[in-house]
Formats: structure tokens, sequence, C-alpha cells
């Protein structure tokens, strides 16, 4: 073993000694770079790590949240036989119950996503809840979930256990050495300044916990992460407690319980936590807690009194009030960083590091390694938070609501309530006197639906705004809307060299002429979606791109670090214009009625100016949601005037849930839904739509893809306008689980619910499937074309 002291140069350095710095080095040194340091300033977990209650619990959100963590699973089972070293893994399972209707419902579907992410995971009734826990008071519990696969881990052994066999690898730890600075060089890592002295590297790992945020400063990133207590109590040993027992989970109540040591560990996510002000930790200190707050923890104690009886006659051991890091969405961020190239980020776990950290150490390395993780995961990108999100004051309001919503039922349309009014569009003020109700989205307040009378209450049925988007919808079909798309990113893309990056960069054939739009795949090497995006080719040596509205950091930083010999020059332009979108039959009365009728004459995916209440406009002959129209660019400043003169002839504003339901009527992907880095456009049926004339980033890969895959992306209609599909619900023929939906509404215009689809199987079309919703299967059937076509061929309007 090489002698423990600061070499001079390595590949990776990994800045911090908790589960994510641990497991990252391990997965580091399995792929091959024996040369990697981790540096931590006080000792190995003595952050928070050394804490954790340590649970392992697979299911999550997504398919490939889940896979990661049962990589975690599968890690920490055999870690052991690996490295000589116990880990205190107990496997006992775990148990979620349900003492309400909402949250019956919720665990109902939790349970179909495990069919659908192949998780274990099985309803059980309240009696048999009692059976495997039986301290517990069940009179409430009204259902439960048994997941027999879940356990938990020695936090401190895992991490030693990881370090003892990067080690024999070759890789270095050095504890006590605290990292001063980071040395970058245009923009590009290129050193680590430590208590030590400095070591030059290609890569930083930067899995810092609570101090992330600090940490990534030092290289001129952002990191939007902030620390807030989080309590469990401890008791001695109870009567009734005899080994281990499965992890009991009572969201309703705020509690996740379990044995320790023959007594209770009960911890929780209060409703609102206590967020910590920078400064207040001393990250010299190891293993540092905070000071017991029982006035705070006193409504979690009534809730677990309730529950545990027992609880009233054991002695407490103590109340830990450990620090956590969270993010503004509740998601941890990894991957490189939008400003500093080579620094990767592994932090802001809000409060699942173990959990995720054997599956997200591994990505992270694999991202170091081969330049993207091991699968896709975007919702966990560090590039994807505006960065008005950075603000501090933001992060005190929204940190302790999101510790909070840990523990929420996951009704459709839940919105946060903190950190909101961040981002305003142009037309906000004219919204809200149409009764908008907005959802936030990259910081942005975005009109979800219009006319909104009270509240909504939030449910797994029918929705509150249910007849304002049929209204919406509508409009659209029968005569004519404004769907609002400023928030979309806006990228300017000038220079002599212009259509050549593009060329270069994108899948679609980019060299058409000036005056023409063009929606294309931009692809990544390995012929999957790094992104889609629709170019507006306004001159010959000048575009614009319109991206996602929570993409234009990723893509920005995706298509700047491909401008190496090329003559160009890009821009972030978004807040400089609006985008309203007018669609339906009355659109070319009302273009012609407000002095634009040369517009009528323009071709599909054709550009052409014109004058809307005297401001200038360029509107697209395109549309997002099956009805014709055009997209109309403007000034921001102009918005308002040329939106008052639409609604003035008789256009009506509608949300983001009217677009949606008429995108997947029409069959429309999206990024994030349908289309993510494991899809390549021929599983989507895009391939039709990717230049074969030109050689593109992706493009060899792609041609391989053709070889081996097909289309996989279906259409669901349902049988049961009742049946309230969502996304992500397993889809069987027979007993057979073949797919899962991806994007899924009530279609309007066809009066049933639809749904688009990834499945396995060989010709989809017209095959009969159930579709598990909320703990019910019901009937529909599968097609490749859209549901909803305007020539009206296709369409399948209920009776």
């Amino acid at each position: 073993m090489r002698p423990e002291s600061l070499p001079q140069q390595t590949s990776v350095v990994v800045i911090g000694g908790g589960i994510m710095g641990c497991s990252t080095l391990y997965h580091l040194a399995k792929m091959g770079v024996s040369d990697a340091i981790l540096v931590e300033r006080n000792k190995l977990t003595s952050g928070t790590t050394w804490h954790s209650a340590a649970q392992v619990r697979a299911l999550r959100s997504s398919r490939n949240l889940t896979r990661m963590i049962q990589y975690s699973v599968e890690l920490y089972a055999q870690l052991e036989r690996e490295t000589g070293q116990a880990v205190g893994w107990i496997q006992k399972g775990s148990l979620s119950i349900a003492t309400t209707p909402g949250r019956l419902d919720h665990i109902k579907r939790q349970e179909a996503l495990a069919k659908a992410y192949d998780v274990n995971a099985t309803s059980i009734s309240s009696g048999e809840a009692k059976e495997r826990w039986p301290l517990m008071n069940a009179d409430d519990v009204i259902g439960a979930v048994w997941s027999p696969d879940d356990g938990r881990v020695s936090p401190s052994d895992v991490c030693a256990a990881l370090v003892k066999s990067a080690r024999s690898m070759g890789a270095m730890l050095l504890e006590d050495t605290g990292v001063t600075g980071i040395v970058t060089n245009a923009g590009r890592i290129v050193g680590v300044e430590t208590s030590r002295g400095t070591v030059m590297c290609d890569a930083v790992a930067l899995c810092t916990g609570l101090w992330s945020r600090e940490v990534a400063a030092m290289a001129g990133a952002q990191v939007p992460a902030l620390a807030c207590e989080h309590f469990y109590l401890l008791t001695r040993p109870i009567e009734g407690i005899t080994g281990n027992m499965p992890t009991l989970s009572d969201h309703d109540s705020h509690l996740y319980i379990r044995d320790d040591s023959g007594g209770l560990l009960v911890g929780c996510f209060e409703p609102m936590g206590k967020p910590i002000e920078p400064g207040v930790l001393d990250g010299s200190v190891e293993f540092q807690l905070l000071a017991e707050d029982w006035d705070h923890f006193e409504p979690m104690m009534m809730n677990a009194l309730h529950r545990l009886p027992a609880l009233e006659t054991a002695e407490v051991k103590m109340l830990l009030n450990g620090p956590e890091s969270f993010t503004p969405d509740g998601m941890f961020m990894l991957g490189e960083t939008a400003e500093t190239r080579g620094l990767f980020l592994g932090c802001g776990m809000n409060s699942v590091g173990i959990a995720s950290g054997g599956g997200a150490g591994m990505n992270l390395a694999h991202c170091i390694v081969h330049g993207c993780t091991a699968y896709d995961l975007s919702e966990a990108d560090a590039k994807r938070f505006a960065p008005v999100f950075n603000d501090l004051n933001h992060l005190m309001a929204r940190a302790p609501e999101i510790l909070g919503t840990h523990y929420e039922i996951s009704y459709p349309g839940r919105q946060l309530a903190t950190a909101r009014h961040l981002r305003a569009l142009p037309l906000e003020e004219p919204y809200m006197a149409a009764g908008a109700h907005f959802g936030q989205f990259y910081g942005w307040e975005r009109p979800l639906y219009f006319n909104k009378r009270n509240e909504p209450a939030l449910t797994f049925g029918k929705p509150d705004w249910f007849d304002n988007v049929a209204a919406e919808v509508a409009a659209a079909h029968e005569e004519a809307a404004i769907f609002d798309a400023s928030s979309f990113g806006k990228i300017e893309v000038e220079g002599p060299d212009a259509a050549a990056f593009l060329q270069h960069t994108c899948a679609a054939n980019m060299a058409k002429a000036p005056g023409t739009a063009i929606y294309t795949a931009v692809l990544n090497e390995r012929g999957t979606y790094e992104s889609d995006v629709t170019a507006h080719r306004i001159t010959s040596d000048h575009y614009r791109l319109f991206v996602g509205t929570s993409a234009i950091r990723r893509d920005l930083a995706w298509f700047g670090r491909h401008t190496e010999g090329f003559d160009v020059h890009l821009r972030d332009s978004t807040e400089d214009y609006a985008v309203l979108g007018l669609m339906g039959p009355e659109a070319a009365r009302i273009v012609t009625e407000v002095g634009a009728p040369e517009l009528n004459g323009l071709g599909y995916f054709r550009i052409g100016s014109s004058h809307m209440a005297g401001r200038h406009v360029r509107a697209v002959r395109m549309s997002y949601v099956g009805e014709a129209g055009w997209e109309l660019t403007i000034k921001a400043a102009d918005a308002e005037a040329v939106y008052e003169t639409l609604v003035a002839a008789g256009a009506v504003p509608a949300g983001l849930y009217a677009q949606t339901s008429m995108r997947i009527e029409k069959g429309f992907a999206a990024i994030g839904h349908e289309l993510d880095s494991d899809i390549s456009p021929v599983e989507c049926g895009l391939d039709g739509m990717v230049s074969m004339k030109k050689n593109f980033i992706g493009a060899d890969a792609l041609a391989e893809r053709r070889r081996t895959a097909k289309r996989s992306l279906v259409t669901v209609i349902f049988d049961d306008a009742d049946a309230g599909p969502l996304g992500h619900e397993p889809i069987f023929i027979g007993d057979a689980i073949i797919g899962h939906t991806t994007s899924a509404s009530f279609g309007h215009r066809i009066g049933k619910p639809v749904a688009l689809a990834h499945v396995r199987v060989d010709e989809p079309e017209g095959r009969e499937v159930d579709v598990e919703v909320t703990g019910r299967r019901f009937a529909a059937h599968m097609q490749l074309a859209p549901a909803f076509d305007p020539t009206g061929a296709r369409m399948k309007k209920a009776s």
C-alpha cells in the first residue's frame, strides 16, 4: 500500500468521506482509476453519514431511481463477502401503513409501481400488518404494503468496507486533509488545494454533503443545497422487541420506526422542518450533533405515542438532532456542473444518502470515467436548477418544506408553497386576471389552467380542474386558444459556422433554407437523446433554438462544449422573448382580423414575419397540440399588447394541463417522459426525422441501434372513462407485465383516458391490454397511431 501522503498528480480527487465519497472512490477504482484519492477534512462518515437511520428502501418514483437503489441493495448485501468487513446489512423488509383513503390510494399506486419496476411489494390487510409489527396500534390502519427485500445497514461499516476495497485496488484515503481551494483554468478543473498542499487533477468528485454549496463556490459553480435539522428518538431496550424487525413507515403521522439495539428508533419528517443558516455548523467539528428540541419534536412524539403505546413507559436514550442537506426539489445532484468542466457533483442527498449511495456513487464514477451515468438519471442532473434557486433566502424558505414533502401523498397537481414567484412570465398579470392557477417550473410561474374558482382539492380521482381543462381543449379544438411557451429556453446560435455546427450536433438536416423551422433530436455519442429542440433558421448564419423550460442550462452547456473548431457564438435569450401558440380552427380568421393575413399563406414549418397590434411578430406554422395554428415569437415587452389583441378577436388562454392532454392525444413524445438518454429515435418511431445524408454526433451508434432495436412507443386508449391514469402504471397482457405508461391524461377530444407507453411486445397494434391504476386493472388497447388525428380518420370519440 502506498504511503499516505498527498501526491502531486492524480486523475480524480474525491472530496468528502461520507457514503457518496466512499462509494464513488470504490467505483472509480473498480472502473480502473487506480490513482484516485479521497480527501476528508476530519474522519470518514463524520459529517452526516454516521448518524443516518440507514434505511434502504428500493421503490422510488422512476424506474431508474429504483434501479439505482436496487444496485445499492445488491452492493451492500455482497460487500462483506468481497472485503471481509462487516457492514451490518439487515434485510427484514419494510411495512408502509395507511390510515386515510388518500394514503391507501397512494400505497396502492406504489404497489403498482413496484410491479412495473420489478420490486417485490404486496398489499396486505391491517391484521397482517399488525402481525408483522405486534407493538403497533393498528386500530386506525386501513391497509398496508409489504416490501420484503428492503433493509438497513451500518453506515460507518459500509464506508469502511468501500474504502478498504478501494485501497486494495490502489486508491488512496487522506483523512484530516481539508480542502482550502479548487484550482481552475479556462473553466476547467486542474487541481485541488488542501491543508497538505496542492494536488493537480483532471476531475473532482464533490461529495461534501452539508458544505457542498460553499465548496462548489470555490470552483465557480452553484449548488443550491441547504442543511436542515433532522430528528429521531432512541430508547433503551423495551419488552416486545426481540431481534430485528421490519422498518415501519407511518407516513400519515410523518414517522419511520425500527428497532435499535433492543429499543426503538422513531424518526420523523415533520411537515415543516428547521433550516440551518450557513455558518452555524462548524465543519472542523467531527461527528457534530445539534441541540435537542423537544418543543419542535412534541407533535411527532404525540403521533408516535398513538402508534406505539409502549413508548409511554420506554426510557428515552436521546433525541438525536443531526443535520441533513436538502435541495429545492428534494432530489440529489449528480453529474458534471454547467459552470466548470471536470467538477462532478454527488451531493444534496435529501436524507436518503445511504439508500442511494451505492448506486449513486456507481453512477457518479461512471459519469467521470465514461462521460455519462450508467443509465438515465436526468431527474438528478446537476444542471437542472435555475440560478435563482441558489439564493440563500430562497433556500432558507424552500429546504424546510422539502424535508416535509418526504412523506406527502403524491397527488397529481401538488405544488410547493415556498420560494414562489421567483420568475414571472411577460403575461403574468393578464393571466392572473383570467383566474390562472400557476405551477412552478424552473422558477417560472406557468398557468396550469384558467378560471379557477377555489384552491383545488387534491385527489387521485377526477380533479377539480377537469371541467376547466375540458373547456380549454374545446376552445382549441373548436375555436381558438392561446398556449404560452415563453418559459421555453432560447439559444441564439450565430456565426459563419452556425449551420455546420448544428449539422454536427443535431440529427436532422439543419441546412434548410432561412425561413424554415426544424424539429430535431439532439443525440449523444451513444445514439440516445440528449435533448430535442425546435430550431428557427432566421438567416444563413443565425438560428434560434427552442429547448425545454428546465433544460436551458443543461442544453446550453452541452452545445457549448461542442463548439471547438467552429466559428460560432451561443447566447441564452430566454428572457428576451415571449412565445404564444395560437391554435384552433378560428386561428386563421383571427390572424386576418388582427392585421396579419399573410400568415395564412405559410406552409408547415415555415417562418414568416408580420405585425400584430403594431408589434413585430415572427410566426411559424406548427403545432404541439394537434390543431392548426402558429407559434408566435414576440419581444417580451410587446407580449401583452399582442395577447390583448388576440383575446379581443376571440382567442382564450389555455394552460399547461390542456396542452399536455392534447400532446398525449396527438402522440407527441416529450423529454423526461418518452424520451431520455436510454432511448433513441428508433424506439420512439422518430427515426424518420433523422438525416441519413450526413454525419452527426451519435450517428454511428444510432446506425447500430437500428440493427438491434425496434419501436416500443405506443398509444394506449382506455375503455373506461373513469380509469384515471397518471403515468408510470404497469401494462399487462394476461399476467405478464409488458411495459409501463410514461405520460397519461384524460383525452377530452376523444372522450377517454389516454396514455403513451413503452412496451416490450411484438406487433402491438390493436392488442388488448390491462393497465393497473391505483390497485385496479382497466381494459385498454394499444395502437401506433395517435389517439387523435385532426383529419378525423383516427379519432376515437366516445359515444
